[in-house]
C-alpha cells in the first residue's frame, strides 16, 4: 500500500509541476540585452547575470527540462570537437514555485552527475526562471536555447531548434566576428 501511495504522490507532483508552468511563445532575442537575473553555480556561488560574464563573450546553453541535457551535450561536443575557444556556461532554468521548493535536491542531483571541476560552469536559475523562459520562449523545451552574448551582455547569436552543424558553424562565425571586433 505504501508503494501505491508513493506512486500517486509522485504522479501528483508531476501533474502540479506541469500544470504550473506557463507557456511562452518562442522568441528570437537577437541584439537584445540578456535579462538581469540571479543564479547559483553548483559550487554554491551566487551570481548576477549577465554581469557575471561582463567584458567577455560567452556561450550560454539554457535548458528548461531535464531532457534538454541531451541537446546541451551535443552542443558541448560540437564546440569541443571544433575547438571553439570561448567560455561556455550551462544554465538549467526552472520556473515555478514548486521546483524552487526542491532547489537543493535538484542541485544535489546535478552535483552527483557532474565532475566537481565543472561546477562553476553550471549556473542554476530558479527564482528568475520565469523571466528567462519568457525572454526566449519555452515551446519545445527539450531543445536547448543557445545564446552567444557579447562583452556587453547583448545577444549576438540565438538558436533553439536542436543541435545541427549549420547553426554550430554560424555560432562560430559570429564568435569570430566578435573576436575581431574586440568582443562587441
Amino acid at each position: 500500500m505504501s508503494s501505491l501511495f508513493k506512486q500517486l504522490s509522485l504522479l501528483g507532483i508531476l501533474i502540479t509541476l506541469t500544470a504550473c508552468s506557463t507557456r511562452y511563445p518562442n522568441q528570437t532575442p537577437l541584439d537584445e540585452a540578456f535579462p538581469a537575473v540571479q543564479g547559483t553555480t553548483l559550487s554554491k556561488q551566487r551570481v548576477s547575470l549577465p554581469m557575471h560574464f561582463s567584458g567577455r563573450p560567452v556561450v550560454l546553453l539554457i535548458g528548461y527540462v531535464q531532457d534538454a541535457q541531451f541537446d546541451i551535450d551535443r552542443w558541448l561536443i560540437g564546440l569541443d570537437m571544433t575547438q571553439t575557444r570561448t567560455e561556455v556556461f550551462e544554465l538549467p532554468t526552472i520556473a515555478g514555485m514548486l521546483p524552487r521548493m526542491f532547489e537543493t535536491r535538484i542541485n544535489d542531483g546535478m552535483r552527483a552527475g557532474i565532475p566537481k571541476s565543472l561546477w562553476g560552469g553550471v549556473i542554476t536559475i530558479f527564482d528568475d526562471g520565469e523571466r528567462v523562459q519568457e525572454f526566449t520562449g519555452n515551446i519545445n523545451p527539450n531543445n536547448a536555447r543557445v545564446i552567444l552574448l557579447d562583452s556587453q551582455g547583448q545577444v549576438r547569436f540565438f538558436y533553439d531548434e536542436g543541435f545541427a552543424v549549420a547553426p554550430l558553424n554560424a555560432l562560430r562565425q559570429t564568435l569570430a566576428e566578435l573576436s575581431s571586433s574586440g568582443g562587441q
